[in-house]
């Protein structure tokens, strides 16, 4: 009382179990073969930062909600100094936002955005506040000159 089709249809969904857990099988491998990530080298005061330079505009809740520029380094994974160090990731942050404490420092930036740049850090620290896109801040820091 079966269909004519039900031992292609068994035989085609039994394939598919198949490779499915062949794909499952291998899957698991290639993640028991990966080397445990390990943590960015340690970044202090005096340190230099390299990386490629952007820029966003984000909404100041300070400014009443007015798009200010807000400028991030993305670079190779670095581990804070303590309390913060990795910033509850796996690597530390790759992402620093640069927190501009005057309008030429902001001029500075505009100029090298989509270009690599070196920074020389002042204040580190892992973000906290909601405003905040990048994995950790950058409050006090000097432009190195790239030659």
């Amino acid at each position: 009382m079966t269909k004519r089709r039900f031992g292609k249809r068994w035989a085609l969904a039994a394939s598919f179990a198949a490779v499915m857990m062949t794909l499952a099988a291998s899957a698991s491998a290639a993640q028991q073969a990966e080397p445990p990530m390990k943590a960015g080298k340690p970044i202090q005061a005096g340190d230099i930062l390299s990386g490629e330079l952007m820029m966003m505009e984000v909404r100041d809740a300070k400014e009443g909600g007015k798009r200010v520029p807000t400028y991030q380094i993305t670079s190779e994974p670095r581990r804070l100094p303590q309390p913060g160090g990795l910033c509850n990731l796996e690597t530390g942050p790759e992402t620093f936002q640069l927190i501009t404490s005057s309008n030429a420092q902001a001029a500075q930036l505009k100029a090298l955005i989509g270009k690599a740049i070196s920074v020389k850090v002042g204040e580190v620290a892992c973000a906290q506040d909601a405003g905040q896109i990048s994995e950790a801040v950058v409050t006090k820091w000097s432009l190195v000159r790239q030659r």
